[in-house]
C-alpha cells in the first residue's frame, strides 16, 4: 500500500443502494419543484398540490436513480408541518431478496461519525474532555506522536493518520474476503503501522482511524461502552427505536434490514481509488445486473467509524434534534460547525466536527454521508 493513499473514499461511488433522509436543515426538498411553486389547492387525495407535486418530483428522481443502476432508493422528507413524504423505489431484480420500504432499517456507514462526535462534544460540555486534549492523554502509547494529535484533529480529520480501511489486511475483512473479527485497538494498530500522511493539524484527509480512536476515548472518559453511550445519550432521549450501534462481526439478521449490494469484480475495478490492491472484490452471493449481495458481510472493521443501523425516520429526527440544539449546548454546536476544506475534488463541501457542510443549488445542507459494503449509501 503506498504511503500517499487516495483521499477520496469508497463512499463516493454511485452504484450502491441509496437512501436519503432530509431533516431539511437546508432547503433540499423544495428545490426545483417547478410545477409545485404556484398555489396550494388540494388534490383529490386531500394533499395540498404543492406537496403532491413535490412528492411526484422526488419519486421521479428516485426512479431515475434506479433506472441509472442504483439497486434501490429511499427518500423521506419531513419539514415539521405534519406532511411527510416517504418514497421507496428498487430495481426489480432486488425484490427477491427484500421488498424495500421507507421504514426499513439500514446500515448508516459513516453517518455513525456524527453520533460519535455528538457524544464526544457532550462529554466536552460536561468537562470530562477538552477538544485540546492530546490523544496520548486518553490512549497512552496507542498512537505514535499522540502528544501532538488533539481530539479536535481526530474529529475534523486533520490528524494525518492513515486510514486503516486501506490496510491490505483490513481491506480483506472490509470486502468480506476474511471473516476475522477485528477489535478497535487492532484497527488502530493497522492504521498506525503506516506512515502518517502529514504533520498533525497541517492538512485534511478523511480517515476512519480518527473515529475508532474517538470511540475509545469516549468509552474511557465516560466509563461506559460506546454502544451504551449512544443509546443513553441519543437514541433513548429522542425515542429512536430502530437506531443502534452494531458491535463485533455485525451479523444482525433483522428482517427489516434492507439489503446492500456492490458491483461484481469486473465492474468494481474502475470505481476503486488508485492504489487499491489488484484483485480487490466483495464477497457475497451473485445477483443480476452484475452485483453481489453484501448484506451479511463482516462489519467488525466499522464500529465507531461506520457501525450504526437506523431508519430514515429515526435519522431525520436525530438530524433535526442535533441541528436545533436539543443534543448539544450552543457552544459545542458552534464548535461542531467550524469547518475545514475537504478534498479539492469536492469544492462545495467542508468538514466540521463529525458534520459536513454541503453547498447545493437548493441551499446549504448540514449532515453526513456514508457507505459500508453491506449497506445503503446514506446521505442526511
Amino acid at each position: 500500500m503506498p504511503r500517499k493513499t487516495p483521499h477520496s473514499r469508497p463512499a463516493r461511488q454511485a452504484y450502491l443502494t441509496l437512501a436519503l433522509t432530509a431533516a431539511l436543515t437546508g432547503t433540499l426538498a423544495a428545490c426545483d419543484t417547478s410545477a409545485a411553486v404556484q398555489g396550494t389547492a388540494r388534490t383529490p387525495t386531500g394533499r395540498p398540490s404543492t406537496v403532491a407535486a413535490q412528492e411526484a418530483r422526488l419519486a421521479a428522481l428516485a426512479q431515475q436513480d434506479v433506472d441509472a443502476g442504483a439497486p434501490g432508493v429511499v427518500v423521506r422528507v419531513d419539514k415539521g408541518d405534519g406532511r411527510v413524504i416517504e418514497i421507496a423505489r428498487q430495481a426489480p431484480w432486488t425484490k427477491a431478496d427484500h421488498a424495500l420500504t421507507a421504514s426499513d432499517e439500514f446500515r448508516m456507514g459513516s453517518n455513525t461519525k456524527t453520533t460519535v462526535a455528538t457524544v464526544v462534544l457532550q462529554l466536552v460540555a460536561e468537562q470530562r474532555l477538552q477538544l485540546t486534549d492530546p490523544v496520548e492523554k486518553w490512549l497512552p502509547g496507542l498512537i505514535p506522536d499522540g502528544a501532538t494529535i488533539t481530539l479536535r484533529m481526530l474529529l475534523n480529520h486533520t490528524s494525518g493518520l492513515f486510514n486503516y480501511t486501506y490496510d491490505p489486511d483490513v481491506l480483506k475483512a472490509f470486502t468480506g474476503q476474511d471473516t476475522r473479527a477485528w477489535t478497535p485497538r487492532e484497527l488502530i494498530a493497522a492504521g498506525v503501522r503506516h506512515d502518517p500522511l502529514f504533520a498533525p493539524g497541517t492538512d485534511y484527509s478523511y480517515s476512519n482511524t480518527n473515529y475508532v480512536a474517538l470511540g475509545l476515548v469516549a468509552e474511557k472518559a465516560a466509563g461506559h461502552s460506546l454502544s451504551d453511550l449512544i443509546q443513553e445519550r441519543i437514541a433513548e432521549p429522542l425515542h429512536l427505536k430502530d437506531t443502534y450501534l452494531v458491535t463485533g462481526s455485525g451479523e444482525t439478521k433483522s428482517p427489516r434490514l434492507a439489503h446492500g449490494y456492490e458491483p461484481e469484480a469486473a465492474r468494481l475495478a474502475p470505481l476503486l481509488p488508485p492504489g487499491t490492491p489488484a484483485g480487490t472484490e466483495f464477497a457475497g452471493p451473485a445477483r443480476p445486473a452484475g452485483h453481489v449481495d453484501t448484506t451479511w458481510i463482516n462489519l467488525s472493521t466499522e464500529w465507531a467509524a461506520g457501525g450504526m443501523v437506523s431508519t430514515a425516520q429515526d435519522w431525520a429526527r436525530f438530524s433535526s434534534a442535533l441541528m436545533s440544539g436539543k443534543l448539544l449546548p450552543p457552544g459545542q454546536l458552534k464548535e461542531m460547525r467550524v469547518t475545514v476544506a475537504e478534498e479539492a475534488e469536492f469544492p462545495n463541501r467542508r468538514y466540521g466536527l463529525g458534520l459536513e457542510q454541503v453547498v447545493t443549488p437548493c441551499g446549504t445542507v448540514w449532515g453526513h454521508n456514508g457507505q459500508v459494503p453491506d449497506a445503503l449509501r446514506m446521505c442526511s
